[in-house]
């Protein structure tokens, strides 16, 4: 079952309210603009016979004015023969083609109004239909947006990209505590004194303790460390 039921429901529709109330609108278009354009190919055909039986009722029309102008030349000639018997016979002949004629032309004058209101009807039909196809490609238009700003979205959520900056974390946090654990052992020392052989001695355990947990480190994050500087290359 279509969604309009005769031409004038299409004129006549309001777009805005059938897709506002409609759980589908993407598909109830679709379904609009099919019936719509079928409606047109209908409505055009109509017309085309229309206007065929109104170019055959014109011409109708125009033998019915041809002959009540020889019926009239007849009537004349008779009276001019003296005839006013045949002269009164053609002019009777004459008012049969008249009355033709005018029932013609007024089929004629209905047919035009009919094809008046079909133009107009067509003419608004392609308007909603015009209307109908620029919502369908605005809809497009918006689905793909947001499927594109979903995927976006789907990757800055993806547990993954979240799991691998914890773990950067982890290891800024590890290499953090190093360092304070290395500054650690500088705290109360006075600048310019010889330290003891105790402190030397303590110094060097440290180093070697940071040292060996620094290369532990740097095998486990194996290739994701930024390349060691050659050999006299100056720090940038």
């Amino acid at each position: 079952m279509g969604i309009f039921s005769r031409l004038a429901d299409i004129v006549n529709s309001n777009l805005n309210a059938l897709l506002a109330s409609a759980e589908d609108p993407e598909k109830i278009i679709r379904l609009i603009i099919q019936e719509m354009e079928d409606t047109l190919v209908e409505v055009r055909s109509s017309a085309v016979r229309t206007i065929a039986e109104r170019r055959e009722l014109e011409r109708r029309a125009e033998s019915l004015r041809r002959e009540e102008a020889d019926w009239q030349a007849k009537a004349e000639l008779a009276l001019t023969r003296g005839r006013e018997d045949l002269a009164r016979g053609a002019l009777l002949a004459r008012g049969h083609r008249a009355q033709a004629r005018a029932s013609v032309e007024q089929q004629i004058a209905v047919i035009v109004g009919a094809l008046a209101q079909q133009n107009e009807d067509i003419a608004k039909l392609q308007s909603k239909l015009a209307d109908a196809k620029a919502r369908e490609q605005s809809y497009a238009a918006r689905r793909t947006t947001a499927s594109n700003r979903l995927k976006v979205r789907e990757k800055l959520h993806d547990d993954r990209i979240g799991d691998a900056f914890f773990r950067f974390e982890q290891a800024e946090r590890a290499l953090d505590q190093m360092e304070g654990r290395v500054e650690s052992y500088d705290l109360g020392r006075t600048p310019g004194r010889t330290p003891t052989l105790e402190e030397e001695l303590a110094g060097l355990e440290a180093d070697a303790t940071v040292n060996d947990e620094l290369e532990a480190m740097k095998a486990r994050l194996g290739n994701r460390l930024p390349p060691a500087p050659l050999p006299g290359a100056k720090e940038p």
